[in-house]
């Protein structure tokens, strides 16, 4: 007995479709570039969706170093000065505050110049 395809061609080809709905051409129309053209995107999504978070890493310690030389100290002081008080605040909510409570950085950066005297001082 053979099988024919009818069903489920349709729903395969239509899925595709859909994924390629307000691609520029022939991508959202023509199946087969179409195809083409969902797979590369999937492949890219995967990627980024990997690359946001170093981008997003990336962005936090500049914010961090900009607000840390604010008060007199790098960013590599900063982080060592925190961890030498046992301050365990990360980068995201450390950039957080270096924009929106600069009151609070401002404790906190306090707290790693006593951490880091404390630490070359041992």
């Amino acid at each position: 007995m053979r099988v024919k395809r009818g069903s489920n061609r349709v729903h395969r080809r239509k899925k595709v479709l859909k994924l390629a709905k307000g691609y520029f051409l022939t991508k959202h129309n023509a199946y087969r570039i179409a195809k083409l053209q969902v797979e590369r995107s999937l492949l890219f999504a995967y990627r980024d969706r990997r690359q946001r978070k170093r981008v997003m890493r990336s962005l936090w310690i500049v914010r961090i170093n900009a607000a840390a030389h604010l008060h007199d100290m790098s960013y590599s002081k900063l982080i060592a000065g925190l961890k030498a008080v046992g301050g365990v605040v990360d980068r995201k909510m450390l950039a957080d505050m270096a924009v929106r409570d600069p009151e609070g950085f401002a404790d906190l950066a306090k707290q790693a110049k006593v951490g880091l005297a404390s630490k070359t001082a041992a």
